[in-house]
């Protein structure tokens, strides 16, 4: 019967590379992604997978051949030697080869992966608590990637769908074909980009820049997160990227740049407007919901230890102007980021009056774009 055991874990040994063959393009398996270098990884994955296999037979061959045909019920006799030369030089000469034949290979695709030279297109992705902002060297084209998947979904009142906390409003637009460079920093904590179809991750740290690259064979969509615990909504951080063609991608440069115009054009007519306070609260209420509930709460209440209260803070009810700037730029040494690059001068102006009615407060300030417009250029 222990023979029978010992026969059935030896088939099992053996037939476990090939089940894992037959699983190489299954979830549990390492992806072949979508660009040379992922292709190049999942071959040197796959290729390191089975040299350790083929090292678990040989060990477990022997192993068990041992267990059977050498057990002392068959009446075998261990051998008595000691301090054999011939076993301690293949102990040694094996396994250095072993290591030198799985290192040439890893050591190329490391340095193809580190070859970001000769590159078409430069971005710089920057992680900050928590989104994503990519700016386009040399076209005038940058925007935050915040996660789209509705509070609803999170909480729980409606179904999660396939893509539930891996849904962004802008993804970032990439072309076929071409070298793609990125730049990584970060605004706060590190964090790390992580594309797993194009066999990217790399970390962003504050005050330094990581690089990396990647040319996308086929067109559609990739998704990916943030791999480096940075905090408390580390897991709302995902990436989406769009690969289109060189030519859609052309038109996408051409409209967005049709859109900032535009929207220089509309923030120059909301200058020259007041807004109601219904208009301002209406606004301010969406934007505060989008960026700022997550860590002060619907309530303004905040988060005791972490996030303070707006309900009662000395900024919500203090001088209008200490308000509007802290919400431009930040409070150094703090999660409160600066939001003048992520929100217009509008939307500025909504939820700072938002914040000072909101809750019961009813200061009865009404800020309109201009007055945030006048903080901007006096450089507070």
């Amino acid at each position: 019967m222990k023979t029978k055991h010992l026969l059935n874990i030896l088939l099992l040994v053996f037939c476990f590379p090939l089940a894992a063959s037959e699983t190489a393009t299954s979830s549990i398996n390492l992806r072949e992604g979508v660009t040379d270098i992922s292709h190049q990884v999942y071959d040197l994955h796959m290729t390191i997978f089975y040299i350790c296999c083929v090292i678990g037979l040989v060990v477990f061959g022997v192993m068990i051949y041992s267990m059977i045909f050498h057990r002392k019920s068959r009446g075998a006799k261990a051998a008595n030697f000691h301090e054999s030369l011939k076993v301690e030089i293949a102990w040694t000469v094996v396994p250095f080869v072993i290591l030198i034949g799985m290192a040439i290979p890893a050591t190329k695709t490391l340095i193809a992966m580190e070859d970001a030279d000769e590159s078409d297109l430069t971005i710089i992705v920057t992680g900050s608590q928590w989104k994503w902002h990519y700016e386009y060297q040399g076209h005038d084209i940058d925007f935050y990637s915040l996660l789209a998947t509705p509070e609803q979904q999170r909480s729980g009142q409606w179904i999660k769908g396939d893509t539930y906390l891996l849904d962004v409003d802008r993804p970032l637009i990439l072309p076929i074909n071409k070298k793609v460079r990125f730049l990584m920093t970060s605004d706060d904590v590190i964090h790390s980009w992580w594309v797993p179809d194009f066999a990217v991750k790399k970390d962003a740290n504050p005050g330094f820049i990581n690089e990396a690259w990647t040319k996308i064979n086929e067109v559609g969509t990739y998704r990916g997160q943030c791999a480096e615990l940075c905090g408390k909504d580390h897991g709302f951080m995902p990436v989406v990227v769009e690969a289109v063609s060189e030519a859609d991608f052309e038109n996408w440069l051409l409209s967005e740049k049709d859109k900032i115009l535009q929207a220089k054009a509309e923030e120059q007519k909301w200058l020259a407007m007041n807004m109601s306070k219904d208009e301002l609260m209406l606004e301010g209420q969406q934007v505060y919901t989008a960026y700022c509930a997550a860590c002060h709460q619907a309530n303004g209440q905040g988060l005791p230890g972490a996030f303070p209260a707006l309900l009662g803070s000395p900024y919500v009810t203090g001088p209008v102007d200490k308000h509007i700037e802290i919400v431009l730029n930040g409070k150094s040494g703090t999660s409160m980021q600066a939001f003048a690059k992520q929100l217009s001068l509008k939307q500025i102006a909504a939820v700072v009056t938002y914040e000072r009615n909101a809750w019961g407060q009813n200061s009865g300030d009404l800020i309109q774009p201009k007055d945030v417009n006048q903080i901007v250029k006096s450089g507070l």
